[in-house]
């Protein structure tokens, strides 16, 4: 019995070592890698802003290799991105409540699948996958849709989210030489 109780306590021990010490700490170091941006757009009775870790291409396949076609992406580094309104808006022609959501995509080279989901989870794949699989429940998803992807002249070198208001509201993704457009009415 004394055995098992210190079996429980070393066990406990190491769970809040691994919790409060090392996740931290990796989520530090990851961080170098893939810095935390922001984008902000305050025009026209929106309030809109874009969380996200922006990693670099640095000669690596990105799409269909590192990123897979056909499998949900957390939409960039570390957590989750995400993104947070302070009005309904609607993304292409669905509704998006006021709110903050996670913002995943599902990559593929015609299309992308951009998802706004109610969830928004501590770091967005699993440990055990080595990052392969997403944490992403789907039935919290609030929003899917299907925009083209657009090819680009020259690469982008850091993944980046911004906001374009040049024609019709968008936000828009890009990395490599792929640029995705997120309508936003």
């Amino acid at each position: 019995m004394k055995k098992l109780k210190w079996i429980l306590i070393i066990f406990i021990g190491i769970t809040l070592l691994i919790k409060f010490i090392a996740m931290p700490y990796m989520q530090r170091q990851t961080k170098k890698h893939s810095p935390e941006q922001t984008a902000n757009y305050h025009k026209n009775n929106k309030d809109l802003k874009v969380i996200y870790s922006s990693p670099s291409k640095k000669g690596r396949v990105l799409f269909g290799e590192l990123i897979p076609y056909n499998h949900v992406w957390r939409t960039g580094a570390n957590e989750p991105t995400s993104f947070i309104t302070e009005t309904d808006i609607k993304i292409l022609d669905k509704n998006l409540p006021a709110g903050i959501y996670s913002l995943w995509t599902i990559p593929n080279k015609e299309q992308w699948n951009v998802i706004f989901n109610s969830e928004v989870p501590e770091w967005g794949v699993t440990i055990l996958s080595g990052g392969k699989e997403t944490t992403r429940n789907p039935e919290n998803d609030v929003v899917n849709i299907t925009v083209p992807t657009e090819k680009l002249s020259k690469v982008t070198e850091k993944f980046t989210i911004d906001f374009d208001d040049s024609n019709e509201l968008a936000l828009f993704l890009a990395w490599d030489t792929t640029r995705v457009n997120i309508p936003i009415n």
